[in-house]
């Protein structure tokens, strides 16, 4: 059996603690650092950029899973990397060049990454499938934190993994938005293989026990 990786999001973290915050992250059983990277125009929010970036790198001592929720990510991709990005996610409905993009994240030496908003169905990604690292599905829209769960998430899961074993690639399957501790087991037996969360983390009376709960659903180590 393998354990999953947790990925708190930063986005449900005390902004005027965040140096704190992350080296919570860093005691923890958590396998990676999420980072909301939100325009204000492909999503409603603005979160922050740069600079951020850059400033919870020095102090992470786990691997940054940088999200881009903006449009053109292909314009801020050097700049993300050389701010400390080890993975790339950015958004179907953003790219219009998709592969291109998606080569240029891995020449950028950083995992790639596409997420898929709730209403995009797995299927179009197909094309693309061996460019891709990590597929995120969104299981609320994006923009805000502390949405509620999306239920047809699980079956979106289940399409995404026969998807995956049909061409017989390795691509983690990441599940963001509404996860905790009520869901977390079922996204698991589902298929998933990292699970972001925000407010059940940050929220939590004990953040780091809250991270440990979520990962100690074991799920069946690959083949």
């Amino acid at each position: 059996m393998s354990k999953p990786f947790i990925a708190p999001s930063i986005l449900a973290a005390d902004f005027a603690n965040l140096q704190r915050d992350i080296e919570m992250i860093n005691r923890s059983d958590a396998g990676w650092i999420h980072v909301d990277i939100m325009d204000g125009v492909f999503v409603p929010n603005i979160s922050f950029g740069l600079p951020v970036v850059e400033a919870v790198r020095r102090h992470a001592q786990k691997p940054l899973d940088v999200h881009l929720m903006i449009v053109q990510p292909e314009r801020y991709l050097e700049a993300f990397a050389k701010a400390g990005a080890d993975t790339i996610t950015v958004h179907y409905e953003a790219c219009t060049h998709l592969h291109r993009t998606l080569a240029q994240i891995r020449e950028l030496g950083c995992r790639a990454g596409v997420a898929l908003n709730p209403h995009t169905p797995v299927p179009l990604l197909e094309d693309v499938l061996e460019q891709i690292d990590l597929v995120l599905l969104m299981s609320v829209n994006p923009g805000f934190g502390g949405q509620a769960f999306i239920e047809h998430t699980y079956r979106k899961i289940a399409r995404m993994k026969h998807l995956l074993a049909t061409h017989r690639l390795p691509a983690l399957i990441e599940i963001d938005g509404g996860v905790g501790p009520d869901n977390a087991g079922l996204l698991l037996d589902a298929g998933a293989d990292v699970l972001v969360a925000g407010t059940s983390v940050f929220k939590a009376d004990d953040p780091i026990q809250a991270i440990r709960e979520l990962g100690e659903h074991p799920k069946p180590a690959l083949a």
